[in-house]
């Protein structure tokens, strides 16, 4: 039978949304049914002595069928643990049947434990530098800080109780992960001034990338200026009267992770620019106890009174007028 023009356009019309949806219907049958990329018992063997394990890892995002490339379509608990048939055959044990453990408490090497995660994660953006960095340099693993098991999306470990006034027992805050060694960060990050770490408005990977840069304390950014002025934008000038410390490094007066002292300053104003501005103009003498509050000639320096009470613009000026770019005042 033959068919003219408009009935053939109207006909082909009728079934092309049926051949699609068919050839759409096929490929995902063929996704779900892709083969497992390593052979061993499945969670349901493991269930029958590590109960707990295997419902963590079933709630964690590595454990969810939905995530194409994670262990959970490419041989669930053997992906990271190994091939566990001799194990299972020998009744199971620490070490038995050459499974392996790479957590934390593991005597495997960090690179070894390192290997597993990288054999799927190598190809991420943030793990470019993952060989520069100072982690992977001091044996750091990647479960030291990563917890594979974890609900967190994440994957930040947490083997303690939080103890942070800010969070609640279902959050993480990144910065108890990174205060379990970085004890020293975690006592600044408590003083009076400090950047709002612990009230979860900033996190460590902010201004760090905990996996790796060519910088150094593996800051985001080439230099700590320009870290710092990524937020600070109004710092950045430039500026027709630049103050030196400022364009040198900010951590010439700054100290970033917290301090006794207001605005994060190392020390407190006038003694922090008295330690360069020592003579000149201003008086650099002591505040001794003959030029206290006691004594026979009190200095009324102590009362109310700053160097940026008058230099306020510390960071750079604008101001043309002579005399008040130049010296940085109102």
């Amino acid at each position: 039978m033959k068919m003219n023009g408009m009935r053939m356009f109207k006909w082909l019309n009728a079934i092309l949304p049926a051949v699609v949806l068919a050839a759409g219907l096929t490929g995902i049958s063929g996704l779900a049914a892709a083969p497992a990329q390593a052979a061993g018992p499945g969670p349901e063997v493991c269930k029958n002595c590590h109960a707990a394990q295997v419902e963590s890892y079933e709630a964690s995002m590595h454990g969810q069928k939905g995530n194409l490339k994670g262990p959970a379509n490419a041989g669930a608990c053997a992906a990271c643990h190994g091939d566990g048939t001799a194990h299972v055959a020998a009744g199971g044990g620490r070490g038995v049947g050459g499974i392996v453990n790479p957590g934390p408490k593991s005597k495997m090497s960090a690179d070894a434990k390192s290997k597993i995660c990288l054999a799927c994660h190598e190809t991420e953006r943030q793990l470019a530098y993952w060989d520069s960095g100072k982690h992977k340099k001091n044996d750091v693993a990647c479960t030291n800080c990563h917890n594979p098991h974890s609900e967190s999306p994440s994957h930040l470990r947490k083997d303690q109780p939080s103890i942070s006034p800010y969070s609640t027992s279902g959050k993480q805050p990144q910065y108890e992960t990174c205060a379990t060694c970085h004890k020293d960060i975690r006592a600044q990050i408590g003083k009076p001034s400090h950047h709002p770490i612990v009230e979860g408005k900033i996190k460590c990977s902010d201004c760090h990338n905990p996996h790796g840069t060519l910088s150094k304390a593996m800051i985001k950014s080439e230099t700590v200026n320009t870290l710092c002025t990524s937020c600070h934008t109004e710092k950045r000038g430039p500026f027709i009267h630049e103050h030196p410390p400022v364009e040198e490094n900010c951590l010439t007066c700054h100290d970033v992770h917290g301090s006794a002292h207001t605005k994060l300053l190392n020390e407190k104003v006038p003694n922090l620019c008295q330690n360069c501005h020592s003579s000149g103009r201003h008086p650099g003498t002591i505040y001794g106890s003959n030029m206290g509050f006691g004594g026979t000639a009190q200095n009324s320096r102590f009362f109310a009174r700053s160097c940026v009470n008058c230099h306020n613009q510390i960071h750079g000026s604008n101001a043309s007028t002579s005399g008040r770019g130049e010296f940085f005042t109102r």
